[in-house]
């Protein structure tokens, strides 16, 4: 059974705790980023994406602006699974024992789908898109300069986002067993869901059919696993919702 009522003040001192721990272990994280940033920055300069290109910088503070926000963006992927459980640890005493180990099992399939997203758009996406712009430059004969932070940029819009993309599916799984949503809502609203993946696929991209393409699919894609996802999650909701009703009259 849930665990007994907390009144609002307590809710508001827990969720506090709970984000006065993720801070801490974010900052605690980036002194690990600060450590992992050179060497990271080191290697991706020598891909093969990479390497044939000259970086420049063309601010004072562009060396300095990139190493912070790799340090940062460590500090974030590393405190990313401490999120989800503090996440997970402030709703769970409002979950029955069953739903709180379902739920749980969230955290790592969450953490693999985000790893996945991030490996997609960049061993994927990114080299299609840096090979056809290095073409495109080559055929209208334009010497291409590439600044370092504009360099690193376009790498982060396009990888770090598919990190996020890639959580739809257990998101969607998530609220299904909340109830907050359920799979004929999903396919109601499927055009809609379809228009905004496009918008979000062209802010994502350059403006070229083909990268944009690469991009939409894959997200129309997991929209339809979600849809195929929530129903699961969904009948298995009403069936916990069925025994626990039986329980109950049983008494």
């Amino acid at each position: 059974m849930p665990d007994r009522e907390m009144s609002v003040y307590d809710h508001i001192g827990e969720l506090r705790k709970r984000i006065i721990l993720v801070v801490s272990f974010f900052f605690v994280s980036a002194i690990g980023g600060f450590l992992l940033a050179e060497p990271i920055i080191v290697y991706l300069q020598n891909t093969n994406e990479a390497k044939e290109l000259t970086m420049n910088a063309f601010r004072m503070t562009d060396p300095i602006k990139i190493f912070m926000q790799f340090a940062f963006i460590i500090a974030f992927i590393i405190t990313f699974p401490v999120t989800l459980f503090q996440l997970w640890s402030f709703i769970s005493p409002g979950l029955y024992e069953k739903e709180r180990r379902v739920t749980l099992s969230y955290i790592p399939i969450s953490i693999i789908l985000f790893i996945s997203g991030l490996a997609f758009s960049y061993f994927i996406l990114f080299p299609f898109v840096v090979d056809f712009m290095g073409r495109l430059a080559d055929r209208l004969d334009i010497n291409q300069v590439i600044g370092i932070n504009e360099y690193f940029q376009f790498l982060f819009q396009l990888t770090l986002p598919f990190g996020l993309l890639f959580q739809m599916p257990v998101i969607v799984m998530f609220l299904t067993r909340l109830g907050l949503i359920t799979p004929d809502l999903l396919v109601r609203i499927r055009k809609f869901a379809y228009f905004a993946l496009l918008v979000i696929g062209g802010l994502i991209t350059p403006p070229e059919l083909i990268s944009h393409l690469m991009v939409t699919v894959p997200l129309f894609v997991l929209y339809e696993i979600s849809i195929v996802i929530s129903r699961t999650a969904y009948r298995k909701a009403k069936k916990a919702e069925a025994l626990m009703e039986q329980e109950l009259n049983q008494k």
